[in-house]
């Protein structure tokens, strides 16, 4: 019982530096660049998909608990690349671009309707470029009525 737990903990420690990693590129190449006004931890917690930090955290684990040291260095290695990879800024634009932009899309409000790419859907407020406008607008997310 003590490996499986020790596995889950290792898992766990190693999967949370992985994370922290590729959040924190798309939050200099992505969220900073098309200057959204959003805090780390925010970013970090409001996009954090519980099932695949889950399944990494096994696999993770499972890597560094019972296989080879070959295997843990090669696995690891491959992981943390992946992880660094979101640093270098075309890979972490590409990816925050992946998570968060949607292209081409109206969101309507009671006086207004806005045609554009949403840059980012936050807690309280929306970051969307509008095409008409030709300019990065805010709204307060209370006021969109529906997004089409």
């Amino acid at each position: 019982m003590s490996k499986i737990f020790q596995a889950f903990l290792s898992g766990l420690f190693f999967t949370f530096i992985l994370d922290f990693f590729i959040f924190l590129g798309i939050k200099i190449n992505y969220i900073e660049e098309n200057n959204i006004n959003l805090y780390y931890n925010i970013l970090f917690a409001d996009n954090q998909n519980i099932f695949i930090f889950a399944f990494f955290t096994i696999i993770v684990g499972y890597l560094i608990n019972y296989t080879s040291t070959r295997t843990i260095l090669f696995g690891m290695g491959l992981l943390f690349i992946l992880a660094f990879s979101t640093l270098i800024p075309p890979i972490g634009k590409i990816t925050g671009e992946l998570l968060f932009l949607k292209k081409d899309i109206t969101l309507k409000t009671k006086k207004f309707s806005y045609h554009g790419n949403l840059y980012y859907n936050g807690r309280k407020k929306i970051t969307f470029y509008d095409y008409k406008l030709k300019k990065v607008i805010i709204i307060n997310k209370n006021i969109v009525i529906g997004e089409y």
